[in-house]
């Protein structure tokens, strides 16, 4: 695999990871452990992702996070926590993931790693928020399941097809930028309205 496929596939697992950083953690600990990806011998201490303790770990982070994020205000909750959470973890995937040469390209793949992952991190939250103040359970959970579906598939995608990789992170990175001015419009909007609301 060359370094640019290496790129597309750490970018778009780091965008994945602001989704579901568990999922994504786990599938990739299971890609290195049965050579799926490559892990770099100078990034050997990362090597403890195909480790049976961490895929365990993150398995069971999997669990728990389906599970909370198809309830309403717990999703946020749960959000808020990962707000340092899942940025680390994007960053500390691009770094296992991408063949640096010298330091200087290990600190650039931790830090935009972690850059894409707050970035997608900051959509999801964004939506999840917005999709809260509906009164009904069914958007939320509907929302949920296709994060579920779309990161899982979007993730095998992008293990199999390193150039599809590429096209995810464009597409991920378009799609992230755009839900959060959507967010930021629609949180402007409604601030509005409460200030008129509140004039007499």
């Amino acid at each position: 695999m060359g370094i640019a496929e290496l790129i597309g596939l750490a970018a778009s697992i780091s965008l994945l990871s602001g989704w579901r950083l568990y999922l994504c953690a786990f599938a990739t600990g299971l890609a290195m452990r049965y050579g799926w990806i490559d892990l770099p011998q100078h990034l050997s201490a990362l090597d403890a992702l195909a480790s049976p303790w961490v895929i365990g770990i993150a398995g069971v982070g999997l669990v728990a996070e389906f599970f909370a994020d198809k309830i309403a205000w717990l999703d946020s909750a749960w959000d808020a926590v990962h707000s340092l959470v899942r940025p680390v973890g994007g960053a500390l995937l691009a770094m296992a993931i991408v063949d640096a040469q010298d330091p200087t390209w290990q600190v650039a793949s931790f830090l935009l790693g972690g850059g894409a992952a707050l970035l997608s991190h900051g959509a999801k939250a964004g939506t999840r928020a917005v999709v809260n103040t509906s009164p009904e359970p069914f958007s939320n959970i509907a929302v949920s399941t296709g994060e579920d579906v779309v990161t899982g598939g979007l993730l095998w995608l992008a293990l199999a097809n390193p150039l599809a990789a590429t096209v995810i992170a464009v597409v991920l990175l378009v799609v992230s930028i755009a839900v959060l001015l959507w967010v930021r419009r629609l949180l402007k909007r409604a601030f509005a309205r409460r200030a008129d609301a509140a004039q007499p």
